[in-house]
């Protein structure tokens, strides 16, 4: 069995701008020492080999500041008509499923995915999405990833494309760069030049329309095939957020 992890690592990360800074402590192991001569255990009974247990906190960690999957509240409060679904109340069945990468790391700085792009990526591996298939789109800006410009590289997927993948029963969907849209600066720059208000945020605003849940800032995508893997989405189990920092894995089926 292989396994590949599509998830960054959390890490102190000084340079980064706030809304993607983690903050790491460590705790003094004398501290730990300190607290069981409190509970009563005198220091001349304390075991010669107890240094003190390993402890850290994490100071800083915004639920969309690493690998994470957003919830449909993140894209609107209402979703299909109904209050949008916190990340909580994400299927754990939705979280495995079958996974699919599309290839668009071709795709030029702003030039959103359209189905054209799905639909000839498709025809040239011979990947289907399916009911439950998890869909993974590369363009290997994860690269970029230690980089405090993260969040302006990119193409991303347009509205047109993220719904033909929920027509097809693709409601669990990912991408290796900081937004599953285009850079923020690239949907103004393009809203502005079109005189457009349909086009900031138009593949997250698909959600206030159709239930559907995407990744961000996955990695390690061009480690995968097209198909012939298991996708599985790991948050964590935040009451009443808009994400949540996820483990995702692939497991590759066995030939």
């Amino acid at each position: 069995m292989k396994i590949v992890d599509l998830s960054k690592t959390i890490v102190d990360n000084p340079v980064a701008p706030g809304f993607l800074r983690v903050k790491i402590k460590p705790k003094s192991r004398r501290f730990a020492r300190f607290m069981v001569r409190m509970l009563g255990l005198p220091y001349r009974l304390m075991p010669d080999d107890f240094e003190g247990w390993a402890d850290d906190t994490i100071r800083k960690l915004g639920v969309h500041a690493t690998t994470h999957i957003d919830a449909p509240v993140h894209y609107g409060s209402v979703s299909e008509g109904e209050p949008a679904a916190t990340i909580e109340q994400l299927p754990l069945e939705a979280c495995i499923g079958p996974g699919v990468v599309l290839d668009m790391s071709q795709k030029e700085e702003g030039d959103p995915i359209n189905v054209a792009d799905i639909e000839a990526e498709l025809a040239r591996t011979g990947a289907r999405i399916e009911q439950g298939t998890i869909t993974l789109i590369r363009t290997d800006r994860d690269k970029f990833s230690d980089d405090p410009e993260f969040w302006k590289y990119g193409t991303g997927m347009s509205a047109e494309a993220t719904e033909w993948l929920i027509d097809r029963g693709s409601r669990v969907m990912g991408i290796d760069q900081w937004g599953w849209d285009l850079p923020f600066h690239m949907q103004i720059a393009r809203a502005k030049a079109e005189n457009r208000k349909d086009l900031f945020w138009e593949a997250h605003r698909v959600g206030i329309r159709r239930t559907y849940w995407h990744m961000e800032q996955l990695t390690n995508l061009d480690k995968l095939p097209p198909s012939g893997f298991t996708v599985h989405v790991m948050p964590l189990k935040l009451k009443g957020a808009s994400a949540a920092p996820a483990r995702v894995i692939a497991i590759l089926d066995a030939s």
